[in-house]
């Protein structure tokens, strides 16, 4: 079976990370994050890309295409040779920009299904607050304001883009993320 993917999108702190854990949850899908994926391999001893990473990750930056669909393939075929029945992935902060489209469209073409985009809509200023709070006790390198608004000028540069082009196709789900964690709806739609 191949797998089925949602990507899921919005701006950073807009609480996809903390909304996917629920859909996981109660329809048992396999939350992919690229960013936690790209830190986790930053981290591995002997990792080929790990210096590489972490500068992308510092400027705010997108790392290049190739890495993060290996890392994301690498994942769900992990997931998947572990249990074949766990095909169902939301794949979180990713596809980034239009580099990252194609790539995906290129590499994963026939060997993945997107079903669409689950899109937290999210104001700016609620993304930063959210992601300085955050960075009180995540230890992230790129919770600091600096990072934060390179990183909201590479999401509405980049990544907004794809939004929109999904959205033409009628392959979005729009969640209105500004409000509380469980304020935010999308479960039963």
């Amino acid at each position: 079976m191949k797998p089925l993917v949602v990507f899921v999108l919005g701006g950073p702190g807009a609480g996809k990370g903390t909304q996917c854990a629920r859909i996981v949850e109660k329809y048992g899908y396999t939350h992919l994050s690229a960013g936690d994926l790209l830190r986790d391999e930053r981290k591995r001893p002997g990792s080929q890309y790990g210096e590489l990473i972490e500068k992308y990750i510092k400027e705010g930056a997108i790392v290049p295409v190739e890495i993060t669909i290996s890392l994301l393939k690498r994942a769900m075929d992990q997931t998947m040779a572990a249990n074949v029945q766990k095909y169902k992935f939301l794949i979180d902060g990713f596809p980034r920009n239009e580099d990252n489209l194609q790539g995906w469209n290129k590499t994963m073409d026939g060997k993945a299904d997107v079903s669409f985009v689950l899109f937290f809509d999210c104001d700016n200023e609620i993304c930063i607050d959210r992601c300085l709070e955050r960075g009180k006790s995540s230890g992230r390198s790129d919770d600091n304001r600096e990072s934060l608004e390179k990183r909201l000028h590479t999401y509405l540069q980049s990544t907004r883009p794809i939004i929109d082009q999904y959205e033409k196709m009628g392959k979005v789900r729009k969640v209105d993320a500004s409000k509380s964690v469980d304020e935010v709806s999308f479960m039963d739609k």
